[in-house]
């Protein structure tokens, strides 16, 4: 929650788009999460007045929240790759209208900026060299996650 709200506010427009909404909530919600793992929980969240979100546990039951938004868990390990990568994960949104423009928005533009974040406490060369490495190897766990499940996905089939 705290790295959310961190790359939030370091993106004033994001901040600025969810303040329109403060006091709405939403709902994050798994679909077809694989039966061999626990399935995580609900997540909801309150928008704060700071346009930063609060997680809310056990507070209102999900199909409650101004906006749900349904993601698309079958392959925890690929989506954990397109996270990784910085891309956009496979995701359904529904509710109200003006928030879930800005929540495409958000997930859409909104990006955690590692290297601006290393240069603060470390030299700013330095940072671009760890960030460049940082990348390289979240390219290659992109690579193999999405050749496991390949493999996988032909193991089911009986094609090994």
């Amino acid at each position: 929650m705290l790295m959310l709200n961190h790359v939030l506010s370091a993106e004033p427009v994001a901040t600025e788009r969810l303040r329109q909404h403060v006091g709405r909530t939403i709902g994050v919600q798994w679909r077809e999460w694989p039966r061999f793992m626990p399935a995580p929980p609900v997540l909801l969240f309150h928008i704060s007045a700071a346009g930063l979100l609060e997680w809310t546990p056990d507070v209102g039951a999900p199909e409650l929240a101004d906006l749900t938004v349904r993601v698309d868990a079958s392959r925890p390990l690929e989506l954990l790759g397109q996270l990784a990568q910085g891309g956009r994960v496979p995701m359904e949104v529904q509710g109200d209208a003006a928030l879930a423009a800005d929540v495409n928005w958000l997930v859409d533009n909104v990006r955690w900026d590692i290297e601006a974040d290393l240069a603060r406490v470390i030299d700013p060369r330095l940072a671009h060299e760890v960030a460049t490495v940082g990348r390289g190897l979240a390219r290659g766990l992109k690579l193999a996650v999405g050749t496991g499940a390949q493999w996988a996905a032909r193991w089911r089939a009986g094609r090994l």
